[in-house]
């Protein structure tokens, strides 16, 4: 451990700081309710019970497994992300040596190379296993969804059936945490994208950090997506 340098433990609390204070002000900080997760959550709610009132529910499973498909491929390109890295460990000579010819990149032992990979290949299993538990829930909403009674047609008062209702609003939450989980999986891909800079220079790790929690942060609470989901008075 004597090989890494002060500015190294300073890059590396710094993305620790980063991904996780990002991820606790998004999901539990005092202005969650302004960001995109929170209008989205009200937004699945108003699905899942505009749902008991269809009496076909062939669109709801579409949905489902149109989200469905995105976690899957995640999950499934998580696994080809970590057998690259993996595949590269075999191939560290060549790696280190073209990395030093770049103009920014500073000289590293094999030893720190290889413990800064295998942090990259310890954020993509996270996020693998993210992904592999949003798709658990996104199939157990679906049987939510199919367990729901069918409500006759126009028959709007059905649909107010509190059995009904409590139904939907298990599928809301259980599509909430889905959503909760395949978001966190996304996050460990982009300070994983991040964490790429560490292997040139701990100065670069700093700033790559840096501009993931701007460009998050941006895209979840000053989007003009976010703006089109809070225009709509409903």
């Amino acid at each position: 451990m004597s090989e890494l340098t002060p500015l190294d433990y300073i890059s590396f609390a710094w993305f620790l700081f980063c991904w996780f204070g990002y991820a606790f002000y998004v999901e539990y900080g005092p202005h969650k309710a302004k960001g995109m997760n929170h209008s989205l959550s009200l937004y699945r709610r108003r699905w899942m019970f505009e749902m008991l009132k269809r009496e076909n529910r062939i669109l709801d499973s579409t949905l489902i497994g149109n989200l469905l498909n995105a976690a899957v491929f995640f999950a499934s390109t998580s696994i080809f992300v970590v057998g690259g890295l993996i595949a590269v460990l075999g191939s560290v000579d060549q790696v280190t040596a073209l990395l030093d010819e770049l103009p920014l990149s500073v000289g590293t032992t094999r030893w720190i190379w290889e413990v800064k990979v295998l942090i990259l290949v310890t954020i993509f299993v996270y996020g693998f296993f993210k992904f592999a538990w949003s798709v658990r829930l996104f199939n157990y909403c679906s049987i939510l969804i199919g367990a729901t009674p069918i409500t006759p047609k126009n028959d709007l008062a059905a649909a107010e059936d509190p059995e009904r209702r409590a139904t939907a609003e298990k599928a809301a939450k259980i599509i909430d945490l889905a959503s909760l989980h395949f978001q966190r999986g996304l996050r460990a891909y982009f300070f994983g994208l991040a964490t790429l800079g560490w292997l040139v220079h701990s100065a670069i790790f700093i700033i790559t950090c840096t501009w993931v929690v701007i460009v998050l942060y941006r895209r979840d609470f000053h989007s003009r997506s976010l703006r089109a989901f809070q225009d709509d008075p409903g």
